[in-house]
């Protein structure tokens, strides 16, 4: 997708010598100032745009509250992150394919209170509970998945019903109590609430994500090398390693001056990390592109595109049933406003704030991460701000707004460019 301005490059770096190719260092950087300028005057903006919103909204709540980027905040900041985060990911996964769940708070909610039914009042074990919960979940995605395939009824339509209705299914389970406490003893809620990294462990992972960072990169350009493409040079695969190093090691050394890096967390950036390598590395990542894309094109290509949709919708469904039962372990409750409020649009607003386009066939699994940093951010300063949550919801109403604009405007200018 975002590839296509690399590949029809008109000067690509190779390393070896070859009719129209740079071989001195200048020219391959200026073969690589000219791809990023490509991209960027054909509206393949990337992550900029929320990496530069995050840093403004950083910056201007750190200025009206000094504690915004306490160590301890900072932390909260990440837990509380987590379970809107998850539900995120998989919002992302039905956008790129060109669909819609409308339904993913309510699913959540659902899946909180089956967990806290099936432990707590019945006594099953923990991993039961949440294995029955996960299938419940990913039953739903299918149904969904079917009704749309089969019948033809469009997402919107589809999901906004499974709102409503799995709402009240939640209501019916709950019971007239409407409440149901997780044990504070138990795995679930010490994993939410107490877990943390311990320093040298932070540390490790952030030296292997530095070095994983650069053996990939230097697979793939090997790859494109051999097939004659742009391909990034040595010395910048490490210096971005080395920028990663230096910049996860500082955020671990500052999150361990508090309580450090919470093992929630940790769980999800490993969802990103392996959903970012469904996407971008396996056919079937390549498939939901291209299903988005151009849902006709894909299936003359050969696409089975009803098996992309019901994949997309499960994979939805089900990490909203994580992110769901990780929000009542955190809070160590499940109780009626669970997935509710604004939760379901949080979500959704967090994946396009994060860039993935509304439009379908665009978009990332840090999309997700730095979506939901970006609500989150907003939250936590207004918050220490001691301002209503209104002001939260005019705030957040802005930002996905411009992200949407920002969008539209990237996709006109990519037709215009004729990279539609």
């Amino acid at each position: 997708m975002t590839e296509s301005a690399a590949v029809t490059s008109p000067e690509p770096a190779h390393a070896g010598a070859g009719a129209g190719q740079p071989t001195t260092w200048s020219g391959r950087a200026r073969s690589r100032r000219r791809v990023v300028s490509d991209r960027l005057r054909g509206g393949d903006l990337g992550l900029l745009p929320v990496l530069a919103g995050l840093v403004v909204i950083w910056a201007v709540m750190q200025i009206l509250n000094p504690v915004f980027l306490s160590s301890a905040n900072l932390t909260n900041l990440a837990l509380e992150s987590v379970p809107v985060g998850i539900i995120a990911l998989g919002v992302v996964c039905v956008l790129l394919v060109g669909q819609i769940d409308l339904s993913v708070g309510s699913v959540s909610g659902l899946s909180a209170a089956v967990l806290a039914v099936l432990f707590v009042d019945r006594g099953l074990p923990a991993w039961l509970a949440v294995t029955a919960s996960l299938v419940l979940a990913a039953l739903i995605g299918w149904f969904y998945a079917q009704v749309h395939n089969r019948i033809g009824v469009p997402s919107f339509v589809i999901t906004l019903g499974g709102l409503l209705g799995f709402l009240g299914v939640q209501l019916w389970i709950l019971g007239p109590k409407g409440s149901i406490n997780l044990p504070f003893d138990s795995g679930l809620v010490s994993f939410a609430q107490l877990q943390f990294l311990p320093p040298w462990l932070a540390y490790t992972l952030v030296v292997v994500g530095a070095a994983a960072l650069y053996a990939t990169g230097a697979a793939r350009a090997a790859e494109r090398r051999r097939a004659g493409l742009a391909a990034a040079s040595r010395r910048l695969l490490v210096a971005r390693s080395l920028a990663l190093l230096a910049g996860l090691g500082a955020a671990v050394w500052y999150l361990n001056r508090d309580r450090g890096v919470g093992w929630m967390f940790v769980f999800f950036l490993a969802l990103v990390l392996v959903l970012h390598y469904v996407l971008s590395r396996t056919s079937f990542g390549k498939s939901m592109y291209a299903v988005g894309g151009n849902m006709e094109a894909a299936r003359r290509a050969g696409v089975n595109v009803k098996a992309v949709l019901t994949a997309a919708f499960v994979l939805c469904t089900t990490l909203a049933c994580v992110g769901g039962m990780l929000s009542a372990s955190r809070l160590a409750a499940a109780n009626q406003s669970s997935g509710g409020g604004d939760v379901n649009l949080n979500a959704i607003a967090a994946a396009v704030i994060g860039g993935t386009s509304l439009f379908g066939g665009r978009g990332t699994a840090f999309a997700a991460l730095l979506g939901v940093l970006v609500i989150q951010s907003i939250s936590s300063g207004l918050t220490l701000l001691n301002l209503d949550s209104a002001y939260r919801f005019m705030v957040t109403g802005g930002v996905l707004l411009l992200a949407v604009s920002l969008d539209a405007v990237a996709r006109r200018s990519r037709v215009s460019h004729g990279r539609a």
